[in-house]
């Protein structure tokens, strides 16, 4: 069990099978879930990783032997694991490794409705009750166990009543799914949507034959980009492993970045709720704010990470919140991301607007933007004080999430990877000349 501290990670617990996550691993987990999440049932749902069904199994029986049941909705994308949660109103765990190489699995946590659960909330409470041996007694009596099915339908319907289907127009669409849980879900929405779906590796497989299920990385989008242009298609969209994040792009297989999708969906939102609150991270482009505040509503921002984006979202009652990553955050689904929902409003959206993908975007797309750049450095804090230093009089400096620098021209944002001796750099500029100016000085010093 020593390997425990490995793989518990910030916001979920992910190694590889079987050196790092196995049968008797998970099965404590199980065990130590019961007594921390609490409810008298724990959902769970596993993606097409070959592990899961397994590892699955024995989770459930560690539950059931502390006296708790389990509620077994099978193969799941996890934005379907958090409708289940919330629907139920019990807590929930999904087996998965998003876009970790096949032989990873992993586990995300949730409480009843889909409270997030992150190492401060949770996952060092399971971890050390295992570590330190101070697991409670097995009950007297086993928790029951029952099987549902139907699931994907109800969440196909939830996704759906996000938009206004009457609004939608006949577009062409491709989607590659990455032999991903999107494989299965895109086609329970999509088949009562009017699109005509180009499908790209809907076939699920955990082993990734085509390429990793990582949209964030260019080199995935690749067989989506030919796919738009040899198919003429009106927009691409590509999901990761466990079809909770969202890239895409337009007619002419251009990316488009996750801030613009951000701020296109603020907007479509905000016409239909004015006045509501909009949460982004602090990676995303300044047009995010400046979109929510001209569409009348009120602009938050917060640090990286699904579970102080859904503790804000709760704290100020917003209406929606996007992260540059790709992951797309809703009240009324119980507060959590969903890749396919995020999907269905953008169509809308550019159904609506009667024009291309392109034309829809191109009033937000106002800045020159780095991307985000790693840097291997074996001291973080050093890098990181010896920016802080050079930039110290030319700008406001904050700590929100390892640091932010904002000039009037420019800002960026140095933070530490969670969990590798990385530093991720993302930079903004009024043009690319003055991103490449500051991006070349961080890099400089940061890199030596």
């Amino acid at each position: 069990m020593d390997q425990l501290s490995q793989i518990v990670k910030a916001y979920d617990i992910r190694g590889t099978v079987p050196e790092q996550m196995d049968t008797e691993l998970t099965h404590a987990l199980g065990r130590a879930a019961a007594v921390v999440l609490g409810g008298p049932e724990i959902v769970v749902g596993r993606d097409m990783r070959p592990s899961g069904p397994e590892l699955a199994e024995a989770f459930m029986a560690g539950v059931r032997a502390q006296g708790v049941g389990t509620v077994d909705i099978g193969l799941a994308s996890t934005d379907l694991l958090y409708y289940a949660s919330g629907d139920m109103g019990v807590p929930g765990v999904m087996f998965t490794a998003s876009h970790n190489p096949a032989q990873y699995n992993g586990m995300k946590f949730c409480r009843a409705g889909a409270e997030p659960v992150a190492l401060d909330t949770g996952l060092a409470e399971m971890r050390d009750l295992i570590l330190d041996g101070t697991l409670p007694e097995p009950a007297d009596e086993p928790g029951a166990h029952r099987t549902v099915e139907g699931t994907i339908d109800a969440f196909a319907d939830h996704v759906r009543g996000f938009v206004d289907v009457d609004a939608l127009r006949p577009l062409k669409v491709a989607v590659d799914a990455g032999n991903g849980m999107a494989g299965l879900v895109v086609p329970a929405v999509f088949d009562a949507l009017p699109f005509e779906v180009v499908p790209l590796y809907f076939e699920l497989d955990g082993t990734f034959p085509n390429h990793p299920a990582n949209p964030i990385e260019p080199e995935n989008l690749l067989d989506l980009q030919a796919a738009v242009r040899e198919h003429g298609c009106d927009i691409g969209l590509a999901f990761d492993g466990d079809a909770d994040r969202m890239f895409c792009v337009d007619a002419e297989g251009n990316g488009v970045s996750p801030s613009l999708v951000t701020a296109v969906i603020a907007d479509t939102t905000l016409r239909a709720n004015p006045g509501e609150t909009v949460l982004y991270n602090l990676i995303c482009s300044r047009t995010v704010p400046e979109t929510v505040e001209a569409a009348g509503g009120k602009a938050v921002r917060t640090r990286v990470g699904h579970s102080y984006i859904k503790q804000v979202m709760a704290e100020t009652g917003a209406l929606f919140a996007g992260e540059h990553s790709g992951h797309y955050y809703f009240a009324d689904n119980y507060r959590a991301d969903s890749g396919l929902i995020a999907a269905v409003i953008l169509l809308q959206a550019l159904s609506v607007s009667g024009g291309t993908m392109a034309d829809l975007v191109a009033p937000y797309d106002k800045y020159a933007a780095s991307g985000e750049i790693n840097s291997t450095v074996a001291d973080q804090q050093a890098a990181i004080d010896a920016v802080r230093e050079h930039f110290g009089d030319d700008a406001q400096i904050s700590d929100p999430d390892g640091m932010l620098v904002e000039a009037d021209r420019w800002w960026f944002n140095l933070r530490p990877s969670n969990t590798e001796p990385l530093l991720r750099l993302n930079v903004e500029g009024d043009d690319e000349a003055t991103m490449a100016e500051i991006r070349d000085r961080v890099l400089g010093i940061v890199r030596g």
